[in-house]
């Protein structure tokens, strides 16, 4: 006989949230492991002394790290999966009966306690991390990723300059004090630049378009080829296993990579306490200031140095000798090359040989086309980066390039896979930075419960993925034999799970 099952819900007496999660849960450990009764003080002076009771700092903190684990884009999925999980409603603290926070008051929670708020809970996870030994200190990598911003190429209009816009200001009169419909696209392209320093002889491309969804977010390239509107954003990794994230800074794309390391580096250094005896980093951070400020903290730059010698059809600068007690260049002939002016905006010697000379010199074809003379420019900072070419062909300048790929950039795949990093949900470098940092804080978080330990996990699937440990997962094949990263690697085909057991195990 074919049976037919009728829907019938009946309540069920002496039976709450503690019954229904099991002991042996993710939320369980989370909630065991890291007690988060710190954000109150930090949000103390930001609430009226009487009035009407609001939700819980520790509540909406709470919320947000569902919102990390769980790898969901906004309040409105996050307040979805909270209304039917019992797993999250007992993680809250809310019971069956009870009504959960609206989404629209996590976002103005969030607006009112702003980016400081945001950077003192990573340093909070941080000195969680650092109080159980999982900061090393010795080795600092950094690096940065590009990621989307929430705003279509389509958005961009030109920056109108000053002469067009007195012009606008004849033919439409001077702007209201208030912006009206009418008058909203031609206030949004007269604004201004973002207050940002410019590299000398550097423009970006944001000081002639600007987009009216997102203003901070600037046109930049990605590696796969397209153009986007976006933003970078820079880690600095401990060099211990751990790989734990020391800083995390969201610049707009236009802005190159090199030029917040120094303030971000020392900021860490100087907060954390630590004294690293060596940097890593790719290329485009071995610019002279940066190679000379790590050379007077005693510290070694592990940088590739660009090769510029190929730039020009000429004589590169390596066929010139440099005399440091004359203060001279030789050129390939013979002839010398003396300091003509001092260029102190750019820190650099300008020197120039005799224009009598270069103009009978039977190598000028392949030294220079000017008729003025052959002209070189040498750093104040010459002397440091030389020592750092000198030792790029050394064992541990190899060995650092090759950990430097293995060490930060899965960092930033972890990032953009599983916490939605690959495109930032908000808008505005403010927010965005308050993204960023909190999914920083959220992958320094998963190796601090990984540290804790919380036995042994199932994957969606059923399969076992791994079992806590102070160390990154490891087993064993049949034989005996170490197979390291198969427990973390996720199942074939379709989407990667989203489920905090799979998300939180050490490696990712």
């Amino acid at each position: 006989m074919m049976g037919n099952k009728s829907r019938c819900f009946e309540p069920v007496d002496q039976l709450t949230l503690e019954d229904l999660v099991p002991a042996d849960h993710f939320y369980r450990h989370l909630e065991r492991t890291f007690d988060l009764s710190f954000v109150r003080p930090l949000v103390a002076d930001q609430y009226a002394a009487g009035g009407r009771p609001s939700i819980d700092p520790v509540v909406f903190f709470k919320l947000q790290l569902v919102m990390f684990f769980e790898g969901l884009r906004s309040e409105r999925q996050l307040l979805a999966l909270a209304a039917d999980r019992l797993s999250v409603r007992w993680y809250l603290g809310y019971d069956l009966g009870e009504d959960l926070p609206d989404h629209s008051s996590l976002t103005r929670i969030r607006q009112r306690f702003g980016l400081p708020v945001f950077r003192q809970f990573f340093e909070q996870v941080l000195d969680r991390c650092d109080a159980v030994g999982l900061i090393w200190g010795r080795e600092v990598l950094v690096d940065a990723t590009k990621v989307c911003g929430n705003a279509d190429l389509d958005s961009l209009v030109p920056r109108l300059k000053d002469v067009v816009d007195e012009h606008l200001v004849e033919l439409f009169g001077a702007p209201p004090a208030v912006a009206t419909p009418e008058r909203w696209d031609l206030l949004e392209t007269c604004q201004l630049p973002p207050d940002r320093p410019l590299s000398v002889g550097y423009e970006r491309v944001s000081a002639r378009m600007v987009s009216r969804t997102d203003p901070d977010a600037a046109l930049m390239r990605l590696s796969t080829g397209p153009r986007v509107l976006g933003y970078q954003a820079h880690y600095l990794v401990d060099g211990g296993r751990a790989r734990i994230i020391l800083n995390c800074l969201v610049m707009s794309g236009d802005v190159m990579e090199n030029q917040p390391f120094l303030d971000q580096l020392r900021r860490t250094l100087f907060r954390r306490k630590l004294r690293p005896t060596c940097v890593i980093a790719d290329t485009t951070y071995s610019t002279y200031p940066n190679v000379a400020a790590l050379e007077s903290m005693g510290i070694t730059a592990y940088m590739p140095v660009r090769d510029m010698e190929h730039a020009t059809a000429y004589f590169g600068a390596a066929h010139f000798s440099y005399d440091a007690e004359q203060n001279v260049y030789r050129c390939p002939a013979g002839q010398l090359l003396r300091p003509s002016r001092i260029e102190w905006q750019l820190e650099q010697t300008e020197y120039q040989a005799a224009a009598t000379t270069c103009n009978a010199c039977p190598q000028k074809v392949a030294c220079t086309a000017s008729d003025h003379g052959r002209q070189l420019h040498r750093s104040f900072h010459a002397a440091a980066m030389e020592r750092v070419k000198e030792a790029a062909g050394s064992p541990a300048f190899t060995k650092a390039l090759q950990k430097r790929r293995v060490w930060v950039e899965p960092l930033f795949a972890e990032a953009k896979q599983w916490h939605g990093l690959q495109r930032f949900r908000l808008r505005g470098v403010h927010n965005v930075n308050i993204e960023g940092v909190f999914v920083a804080a959220g992958q320094n978080l998963k190796r601090y419960l990984a540290k804790q330990g919380w036995g042994g996990r199932w994957g969606p699937t059923g399969q076992p993925l791994a079992r806590g440990c102070a160390s990154p997962a490891r087993r064993r094949s049949p034989r005996g034999s170490p197979v390291l990263g198969t427990a973390l690697r996720p199942p074939t085909g379709g989407r990667p799970p989203t489920c905090p057991f799979f998300n939180t195990l050490p490696g990712f």
